[in-house]
């Protein structure tokens, strides 16, 4: 049972009204924000119409700032932008469904201004121009918006798409926009990208860079952004509406055999039921066995494997599938290949596969599969035998294998934890003294559960060697204790 004393609504609400009133006054003295959000209730609690007169004064306010916001201060922006998005869909909207549509708009045109004044290092600010962009689709969907309106509203938008708050605007509105809207829409860019763009005399032209083959201009590069625009919004709109063709007309030729666009037409094509021109369209494509590509091999294919499924070619299918793995040790495709195995061949499928990952060339590859399997004999063997090749920069894949091997194989996780710890002092990584101090005093727990070191210093020769070689490193040590 909680204190009479502990902060919750229970306990506040014993106060009374009245002293509740004193003290929100008192707290928000000097403090704009809870003002401002206090000025929102109590609109709310009039009327719908007076919050919605708050919210589109705050965004005219905030449409007008032009004070820096850096990111160690964004965190009230990224507080007052979600409280407006939030009164617009969460209270305006119940009532008055058309006012919101409008002012999420309003809210949306704010991006250009907020991101050209704030740092968003870390993506939180974008975090809320995208969900206000989603909640643009399910607004202009529940008041049934006129769908030419709407695309000419959209139009505007994906032009003064400067940040990309508006990426994937069409498939967001496509519900809304119909039939009807996407073709307007559509008509629009293709317009669009027949209007020349307004060149200035030579004289007249704003240099505002260089490239291999000379200067960059202003104008070319307006250009530029135009040809991307329609581009993007006309494959926008056949996805929006199923036409494969019009997707892959947006494309060259030689474009086409790009493998990951290769794969992205061949994909569209498998749904719709045009397997076999989906399987030529990939055979075209260029530089698909280029291992260094991983990512792009992949893509292409995950894409062929689709296709070869829908022409019932299962067994090359499982080819593919176990090639991905051989190749990348991807377990999503190996994963995938056991599952259309029968009964125990499985099993004995994936031993093969984990003995290949044991001896896979990527050591670090091999031991962030291995561990994400839960293969830790297989991973901790891979460790003893190739201690030398653990990069210790490599914290993303040592720390998370160092915890999972910690339990039943105590000296494997001490090599990865050594391989950190080195690899900081020999490189004088500072930042991460705290860290490697951390690591070292696991290895000193770890040494108690080690019945047997062999050829593998101990734990006590090993902190010699490191006060030997690194002693004068102070701060290291005074973490490490």
């Amino acid at each position: 049972m909680s204190s009479k004393t502990t902060l919750n609504a229970k306990n506040l609400e014993a106060l009374g009204a009245e002293r509740l009133a004193e003290l929100l006054i008192e707290i928000s003295t000097g403090n704009a924000a809870t003002k401002r959000r206090l000025r929102m209730e109590l609109a709310g609690a009039q009327s719908p119409g007076d919050l919605a007169k708050e919210v589109r004064k705050r965004l005219t306010t905030l449409a007008r700032s032009r004070a820096f916001v850096d990111w160690q201060t964004v965190k009230p922006l990224v507080k007052d932008l979600e409280t407006q998005r939030r009164a617009i869909v969460e209270q305006i909207a119940t009532a008055d469904p058309v006012e919101a549509l409008d002012l999420i708009w309003r809210f949306m045109g704010l991006a250009t201004t907020v991101f050209a004044r704030c740092d968003d290092s870390n993506g939180t600010v974008m975090d809320i121009f995208r969900a206000a962009r989603d909640d643009l689709g399910v607004l202009a969907n529940n008041v049934q918006a006129d769908p030419v309106a709407l695309a000419d509203r959209a139009f505007d938008a994906l032009n003064a798409n400067d940040y990309g708050q508006y990426d994937h605007l069409i498939a967001v509105l496509a519900p809304a926009l119909g039939q009807a809207g996407l073709d307007h829409l559509k008509r629009r860019m293709i317009e669009l990208s027949n209007q020349p763009v307004e060149k200035p005399a030579d004289k007249d032209r704003v240099k505002i860079g260089w490239s291999s083959s000379g200067p960059i201009f202003q104008d070319e590069i307006a250009e530029s952004s135009r040809v991307s625009t329609v581009r993007l919004a006309l494959k926008d709109i056949a996805d929006a509406l199923g036409d494969v063709d019009a997707f892959i007309a947006q494309y060259t030729e030689q474009t086409r055999k790009m493998p990951q666009i290769a794969a992205d037409i061949a994909r569209r094509l498998v749904s719709a039921g045009r397997a076999e021109e989906a399987l030529r369209t990939l055979e075209a494509a260029e530089g698909r066995s280029d291992t260094s590509a991983a990512w792009l091999n992949l893509e292409w294919e995950d894409a062929r494997i689709e296709a070869l499924e829908a022409l019932g070619r299962a067994a090359e299918a499982q080819d593919d599938r176990w090639s991905c793995f051989e190749h990348f040790l991807s377990a999503p495709h190996l994963r995938a290949y056991l599952k259309r195995l029968p009964d125990f061949d499985d099993i004995e499928a994936e031993d093969r596969a984990l003995d290949l990952a044991a001896g896979f060339d990527n050591a670090l590859q091999a031991l962030s599969f291995l561990t994400s399997w839960s293969s830790l004999n297989r991973a901790a063997g891979l460790v003893l035998r190739r201690a030398n090749d653990m990069d210790g920069n490599r914290y993303d894949i040592l720390t998370p294998a160092a915890d999972a091997l910690a339990e039943k194989h105590p000296l494997a996780a001490t090599l990865l934890l050594r391989a950190m710890i080195d690899f900081t002092l020999t490189r004088s990584r500072t930042t991460r003294y705290k860290h490697a101090a951390r690591h070292l005093m696991d290895c000193a727990g770890l040494a108690s559960s080690i019945t047997d070191f062999g050829a593998i210093e101990n734990h006590e020769a090993y902190v010699a060697r490191l006060r030997r070689e690194h002693g004068r490193k102070s701060s290291f040590w005074s973490f490490a204790g």
